[in-house]
């Protein structure tokens, strides 16, 4: 999910509580906060532990309304295994039911040492951990056969895979079975990533279409493989325009221009040009969204 600012740039908590019951209403099975969509790299500690906090009692305000248990999972990555793990134990203490995980960036580990890394973490906490491969960022790639080797971590369970490789990823699932979870990363790999055997996806689209990303998911595992390719073919044009320019400049554009006030981005993220958010606009009207 996305992280509002107001207008000041400061933690915006009502519009969070706007978005997170949209998404609940929607349908949507857990959020997702302070990840790469939420701007995580550009909050201090207080505000990252506030924001999961609020996330936490959000979502079980709305889910108790909507009859349903609806699990916060909280981005806790980075790279220094330490601040992750000191940073995992106070989201864990702040109510996370999960921990999102990316790959360390910038000093660019080796294999040995993702194991080490993520193991760390997950000694750390009593929840589940989800990793996070998205090589586009972090210009570091987990194997298939690392993430094998992460399996038999009891508390690792999942994996948001984001390589774009619909290769490795059958490679990951043939090796792992159903020791990891498998989720898509990209919004426009959803299906693919059903059809080796995933099951959902940890999307970026989800903030603005949250009820047609989760029929696509729930049609695909009851079924209805050609339902659910519908809904993916359908929302590739509004995916292209949501990755034109950086994440989440774009889908912070469309939420405010659906009137959830999100505000803009932190620097050095800036906003979109005038052309794009018109061509989005149309997009996004095209679709039936405005």
């Amino acid at each position: 999910m996305c992280t509002p600012f107001d207008k000041a740039g400061k933690f915006n908590c009502q519009a969070y509580e706007k978005l997170i019951h949209f998404q609940i209403n929607s349908g949507t099975d857990a959020i997702v906060a302070c990840g790469t969509t939420g701007e995580a790299t550009t909050l201090s500690k207080d505000e990252h532990i506030e924001v999961v906090r609020c996330a936490v009692a959000f979502a079980k305000d709305a889910g108790e309304r909507a009859g349903r248990k609806v699990p916060v999972i909280a981005g806790a990555g980075g790279n220094d295994t330490a601040n992750c793990v000191e940073m995992g134990k106070a989201l864990v203490k702040a109510g996370a039911h999960a921990l999102m995980c990316v790959t360390p960036y910038y000093n660019k580990t080796s294999q040995k040492g993702l194991v080490q890394h993520f193991s760390a973490i997950a000694a750390a906490v009593d929840v589940p951990i989800v990793l996070y491969n998205v090589p586009s960022r972090t210009a570091l790639n987990m194997l298939p056969s690392t993430l094998y080797e992460l399996s038999r971590v009891p508390n690792i369970a999942a994996i948001k895979e984001a390589s774009g490789d619909i290769v490795q990823v059958a490679e990951m699932i043939e090796l792992c079975g159903d020791s990891i979870t498998m989720y898509s990363g990209n919004d426009n790999h959803i299906v693919p990533m059903l059809s080796l055997g995933g099951k959902g996806v940890i999307s970026t689209i989800a903030n603005i279409l949250p009820a047609q990303v989760h029929n696509m998911v729930m049609t695909y595992l009851e079924g209805d493989h050609k339902a659910s390719l519908d809904l993916q073919l359908g929302i590739l044009p509004l995916v292209r325009k949501l990755f034109t320019d950086v994440n989440p400049m774009p889908v912070k554009a469309a939420l405010n221009l659906m009137g959830y006030d999100v505000g803009g981005c932190r620097l050095p993220l800036t906003t979109i040009d005038e052309s794009l958010h018109e061509s989005l606009k149309q997009e996004m009207t095209r679709y039936g969204i405005l």
